[in-house]
């Protein structure tokens, strides 16, 4: 396990577009979201520790911030190939399992982790109404193997701010797993 930091894009940076599929095939694109108050877009996995130690804690985060007008996306971006536990079977698995509130999509060629500037698993992006980045970061400051339960306390505080028309001064950058590019398809900031 190689843990990552997040990169940490400036605040403001638009939302690069995405048009990506579930695992049953149902596709997904940014403007699905434009009437939401803001959009959280997450890249998780199933098989990163990181990701498994924050999980409930998301989808209870999804429960309650959804119906108040965060929309939430979560992409997987990892080469199945080299993580069969990240193919989309076991996405599909874990998002019934779960009880995903969210839809949970597949970047199989890799463009939109690129394109978002996300290193490791989970990495957070949170865009206001208008789609500009209003907060990269963690999710707390549990990590795994702390014994502390993941909250969710960085990501609440910010869609908070969001919604009350407010930024959040302080912004964490996320830790995790780095990102599993296919064979050539790391970019140089990887």
């Amino acid at each position: 396990m190689v843990a990552r930091e997040s990169r940490m894009p400036a605040l403001g940076t638009p939302a690069p577009d995405f048009a990506l599929a579930d695992p049953a095939g149902k596709r997904f694109a940014l403007r699905d979201f434009a009437g939401a108050k803001g959009l959280l877009v997450a890249f998780l996995c199933n098989h990163c520790p990181y990701v498994q130690h924050l999980l409930e804690g998301f989808v209870q985060f999804a429960r309650e911030y959804g119906p108040n007008g965060i929309a939430i996306v979560a992409i997987n971006p990892n080469d199945p190939a080299s993580h069969p536990q990240d193919d989309a079977q076991s996405m599909a698995r874990i998002a019934a399992e779960k009880g995903f509130t969210f839809p949970y999509l597949i970047d199989e060629t890799q463009a939109v982790a690129k394109a978002y500037q996300a290193i490791c698993t989970p990495d957070f992006f949170l865009f206001d109404s208008g789609r500009k980045l209003a907060y990269r970061g963690q999710f707390d400051a549990s990590r795994p193997g702390q014994g502390r339960p993941a909250t969710g306390s960085d990501l609440r505080a910010a869609a908070d701010a969001l919604l009350a028309g407010k930024l959040l001064d302080k912004q964490v950058p996320s830790i995790g797993c780095s990102i599993k590019w296919k064979s050539g398809q790391a970019p140089e900031w990887a």
